[in-house]
């Protein structure tokens, strides 16, 4: 049976499971999958290009599905001329967009904008103190990221099992447990921890409708849990990464240095275009590519609908079947 939790009638979706805005794999056809799983599926527009081109990606995923969606709106500082950023946002509310999910530097300005158009927000914090202040600045979901998350984990480490069960102490905003979540069993235990929801990334680039070459699945198949790689810990921005040839490169040069790490001496390694040439060539070693710690939790490809299949399945057993047979019924004593 579907769960209903205030995150699944917030978004008028069938189960509570979103599919986090993702740089590179945020696709349209992979969004539209998951969304016509009965999650929620999510672009990340600043994939597409140009406030243009992620008009026709919103469009496209329209047509892709008629079930609730997302767009990802992530806020970056740039060393050069920023993104468009606002033009994306205007775009997000021509297109008539109900859900946003934002990411990165302080977003208020844009949850203003985005909630004063009527929009649904979302907004992704890795440390209660920014939940908290998320919540201040009136955002309806946040996606709280434990350390174990692909990408940007933040500084201070704290893993979900901490994090999500002060997240039920001391807000009072839904929130999705995001970061290293790809099983029925977590689901389950994330609701049981105060979570509405999860947030997956990494689990949903493990199937057959993400756009990652089937080197890259391949690897996430036969990997464990301690296959990633946290870099740029001495420049305080921290990514975790797939522990590939590459990344294990990066990782020893930047322990070399130690304190005289410079962005400049990986920089080589680490830029977007080389991953992209190694995405494109099917060269799992050629670049990094961000993985959580999900991966070692990931045995297959299935599709979306089976992977979704899978997760409310497991989820529901874990609940009725392996919890309610824990609990002993006492006769009360006169």
């Amino acid at each position: 049976m579907p769960f209903r939790t205030r995150i699944t009638d917030m978004l008028n979706i069938e189960h509570p499971v979103i599919m986090g805005g993702m740089t590179g794999v945020g696709t349209p056809q992979l969004a539209a999958a998951v969304s016509n799983a009965g999650g929620l599926g999510m672009i990340a527009i600043h994939n597409a290009g140009s406030p243009e081109a992620g008009r026709q990606w919103i469009q496209m995923l329209k047509s892709l599905t008629n079930k609730p969606f997302g767009v990802n709106l992530t806020i970056l500082p740039t060393i050069g001329k920023p993104p468009p950023y606002m033009q994306y946002a205007q775009v997000i509310v021509e297109e008539g967009v109900k859900v946003v999910e934002t990411a990165g530097s302080n977003p208020s300005k844009f949850i203003k904008f985005f909630k004063d158009n009527g929009i649904i927000t979302i907004h992704k914090c890795v440390t209660i103190r920014h939940a908290l202040s998320a919540e201040r600045h009136g955002v309806d979901i946040i996606s709280l990221d434990g350390c174990e998350c692909a990408g940007h984990p933040g500084e201070d480490d704290v893993g979900n099992f901490v994090l999500q069960a002060k997240g039920a102490m001391v807000l009072k905003t839904p929130f999705l447990c995001s970061g290293g979540v790809g099983t029925g069993s977590q689901l389950a235990a994330a609701l049981a921890l105060g979570a509405d929801g999860v947030n997956c990334g990494t689990r949903f680039c493990a199937t057959q409708e993400c756009s990652w070459p089937s080197s890259f699945k391949q690897r996430m198949v036969e990997g464990n849990e301690t296959d990633t790689v946290l870099m740029l810990r001495k420049l305080r921005n921290t990514s975790r990464v797939f522990k590939n040839k590459v990344a294990k490169a990066a990782a020893a040069i930047e322990k070399e240095k130690g304190n005289d790490f410079q962005f400049s001496d990986v920089a080589h390694l680490v830029n977007g275009k080389r991953g992209r040439t190694a995405e494109k060539n099917g060269d799992a070693d050629g670049g990094i590519w961000t993985a959580g710690q999900v991966v070692g939790l990931i045995q297959d490809i299935p599709t979306c609908q089976e992977l979704m299949d899978q997760m409310i399945q497991e989820a529901e057993e874990t609940i009725q079947d392996r919890l309610s047979k824990m609990m002993v019924v006492t006769s009360s004593r006169l």
